[in-house]
C-alpha cells in the first residue's frame, strides 16, 4: 500500500476532526465565553501567569505535550502492524486526545489555573486528590528521568547533533527578548528563528561533539544528564517567557517545517508500507495487541501527562477561554500528526519487509532510532536531502522536544512540591527555590540511585509509564465529566472515551502485575500494585461523585 494513501486519510480525518467536532465541543458543551477574565489577566504576574498571543502559546503547549513519546511509542507499536496504530492514532487525536487536553485547559481556567491534581480536591474530595497527586508525581518522575537518558542518547550516537540542540537553546533565548523585551514582529522573529534553526543542523555534522570517556568518573551519557538537569532546573525557575515559552514556540515551527519536508518527500517518493497491515507472525516474548496497544501508544492518542502541562503551564498564560480551542485541540491534532509521521518512517522507510524485520526483531525494538533511520531514507529518496542531514535533523527534532517536555516536566514537578507545601503548611516546600531542589534530587536519586553510574535508573520503571499515563488521563477526563454535569452540559462526549481508557489501563496493569510476578521483578511489581490500588480507589470516588452530581442535576429545574 502507498504510504500517501495513509498520510491523505490521517491528515484529512484530523484536520476535520478540528475545523468541526471542536467547534461543537467549545460551543456546546465547553461553552468557552471570551467575556470571562483568564487567570492569566486575574493573577498576572510576568513569571507564571503571562497572557499570551494563541500562536506563541500553541508552541510551547504542543512542543511541552510532545516530546519524545509520539515517535517512540507509533513506532514500536507497528510491531502489530501499521493498521491498528493508524487507527489508534486518527481516531484516538480525533475523538480522546483533542477533547482530554481542551477540557483539562478549560477545567483550570475555570479554577483559577489549578492543576488538575489539586483540582480533584475541589472537585472530587480530599482523598482522592491525595492519591491523584501521587500518580501524577509518579508520571513526572518517570517523564523527568527518562527523557534525560533519551536526550543523553541521543546525542551520544549522533555527535553532529549537540550544536544544534544546545543552539537552540540560545536561539530561543534571544526570540524572547525580541518579542517581550523589544516588541519585534512575531512573523519576522519567527521566520529569522526557524533560518538559525536549520542553519545550526546544516552545520551541525561538520561540527561533531563528543565527551571524553571519563569526566570524573563518570561516563558521557551521566555527564549529559546532569547538564541537562543542570539547565532544565534553571529554565523552570526563569520566568515563562524568557526560555520556556520562546524554546517551545520556536521548536513547535521547527517541527512543524521538519514535518512539512518528511511528508513533502513521502508523496515525491511514494513508498511503499513494507510492514504488514496487521502483523501475524510478531516475534516471541511481544504482549497481546489488546489492550497493549492503547498503553504503548499514549502520546499521539491520548496522554495524561497532557493535562499536567494543560493544566500546569498552558492554563496561567490562556488570553482568552476561546483560545484554548486553538492551543489545546489544535496540540493534539499536532502531536497525531507527528504520531501519523513515526508511523510512515517506521513503516515505509525501509527497503524490504526482511529489512523491516531485522529492526524488529522483538518487541520494544524500533522506537527513535527506526523514526530516523526511517524518516532519513525518506527524505533522502523524495527531496534529495543527505543522509547525514537528514538524520541529524530528525534526531534534533525529537531532542529538541523531549527537551522541551523535560523543561516544563520540571516546572510541573516544581508546582506538585509546592501545591504539597501549601496542603501540609510545610512553608518552605512551597517556595520556588526548594521546590526546584526537591524535583531534581528526587530525579536523580532515580536515575543514579537506581541505574548505577550510568544514569539509566529512569528506564527501570519506564514500563510502567504507559500505564500510569493512560491512568492519569482517564481520571483527568472524570473530573472533567463531574465539571460538566455541574453545568448541565451532555457528558457523554467526555465519559464514553474515559469508560474505553480505564478499561483498558486498568487490564494492562493486570497483565503487566502477572508478568512482574512471574519473573520475580518485586520492586515493578509492587509499584504497578500501588498504581493499580491508587487508580480503583480514585475511580471509585470520582464515580460515586459523578452518580451524586448526576442525581442532582436532574432534581435541580433547569
Amino acid at each position: 500500500m502507498s504510504a500517501i494513501v495513509l498520510v491523505v486519510i490521517g491528515l484529512g480525518a484530523m484536520f476535520l476532526g478540528y475545523v468541526f467536532y471542536s467547534r461543537f465541543i467549545a460551543e456546546k458543551i465547553y461553552k468557552l465565553d471570551d467575556s470571562r477574565p483568564t487567570p492569566a489577566h486575574e493573577f498576572e504576574d510576568g513569571i507564571d501567569f503571562v497572557p499570551t498571543n494563541k500562536f506563541v502559546l500553541w508552541g510551547h503547549h504542543f512542543t511541552s505535550v510532545a516530546g519524545a513519546a509520539p515517535i517512540v511509542g507509533p513506532a514500536i507499536a507497528v510491531i502489530w502492524g501499521w493498521l491498528p496504530a493508524f487507527l489508534w492514532v486518527t481516531f484516538g487525536t480525533i475523538f480522546f486526545a483533542g477533547i482530554h487536553d481542551f477540557g483539562a485547559i478549560w477545567a483550570s481556567i475555570r479554577n483559577r489555573a489549578k492543576s488538575v491534581g489539586a483540582l480533584t480536591g475541589d472537585v472530587v474530595g480530599k482523598r482522592a486528590r491525595s492519591i491523584f497527586m501521587i500518580v501524577i508525581f509518579l508520571v513526572l518522575l518517570m517523564v523527568n528521568a527518562v527523557f534525560g537518558v533519551v536526550i543523553a542518547g541521543l546525542l551520544i550516537n549522533n555527535p553532529g547533533s549537540v550544536v544544534p540542540v544546545w543552539g537552540a537553546i540560545a536561539v530561543a533565548f534571544v526570540i524572547g527578548q525580541a518579542i517581550y523585551r523589544f516588541k519585534l514582529n512575531l512573523a519576522i522573529v519567527s521566520f529569522i528563528g526557524v533560518c538559525a534553526l536549520y542553519w545550526l543542523i546544516y552545520i551541525g555534522p561538520s561540527v561533531p561533539v563528543t565527551l571524553p570517556e571519563q569526566v570524573m568518573g563518570l561516563g558521557p551519557s551521566a555527564v549529559w544528564i546532569l547538564l541537562l538537569f543542570a539547565y532544565a532546573a534553571i529554565a523552570s525557575l526563569l520566568p515563562v517567557w524568557m526560555l520556556l515559552q520562546p524554546r517551545d514556540y520556536i521548536n513547535g515551527l521547527q517541527l512543524f517545517v521538519g514535518l512539512a519536508l518528511l511528508y513533502v518527500a513521502v508523496l515525491f517518493s511514494n513508498p511503499t508500507m513494507v510492514a504488514p497491515m496487521i502483523n501475524s507472525d510478531v516475534p516471541a516474548g511481544t504482549p497481546s495487541l489488546i489492550p497493549l496497544l492503547f498503553v504503548t501508544i499514549a502520546c499521539g492518542a491520548i496522554s495524561g501527562f497532557h493535562g499536567l502541562v494543560s493544566s500546569g503551564t498552558t492554563s496561567k498564560q490562556l488570553d482568552r477561554e476561546r483560545d484554548g480551542r486553538f492551543v489545546g485541540y489544535f496540540g493534539a491534532i499536532g502531536e497525531g500528526a507527528l504520531a501519523l509521521a513515526a508511523i510512515v518512517a517506521a513503516s515505509a522507510g525501509f527497503a524490504s519487509l526482511a529489512e523491516w524485520k531485522a529492526i524488529y526483531h522483538s518487541f520494544g525494538q524500533g522506537g527513535v532510532n527506526a523514526f530516523v533511520q526511517g524518516g532519513a531514507n525518506i527524505l533522502s529518496a523524495g527531496i534529495g536531502i543527505s543522509p547525514e542531514i537528514s538524520a541529524t535533523m530528525l534526531t534534533v527534532m525529537a531532542a529538541l522536544f523531549a527537551g522541551t517536555t523535560m523543561d516544563t516536566g520540571l516546572r510541573l514537578q516544581r508546582y506538585i512540591f509546592q501545591e504539597w507545601g501549601e496542603i501540609y503548611n510545610i512553608k518552605w516546600m512551597g517556595k520556588a527555590l526548594p521546590a526546584t531542589f526537591l524535583s531534581v534530587f528526587t530525579c536523580l536519586i532515580l536515575a543514579f540511585g537506581a541505574g548505577g553510574a550510568s544514569g539509566s535508573g529512569g528506564l527501570i520503571i519506564w514500563p510502567l509509564f504507559g500505564t500510569t499515563n493512560q491512568l492519569l488521563a482517564g481520571l483527568t477526563l472524570l473530573v472533567i465529566a463531574v465539571m460538566l454535569v455541574r453545568q448541565k452540559s451532555p457528558s457523554i462526549y467526555v465519559t464514553a472515551p474515559l469508560s474505553f481508557v480505564l478499561v483498558m489501563t486498568l487490564a494492562a496493569l493486570l497483565i503487566q502485575l502477572r508478568d512482574f510476578y512471574l519473573k520475580e521483578n518485586w520492586f515493578l511489581f509492587s509499584l504497578d500494585l500501588i498504581v493499580l490500588v491508587a487508580a480503583i480507589l480514585v475511580t471509585l470516588e470520582c464515580v460515586s461523585v459523578l452518580r451524586k452530581e448526576k442525581r442532582v442535576a436532574a432534581a435541580t429545574p433547569s
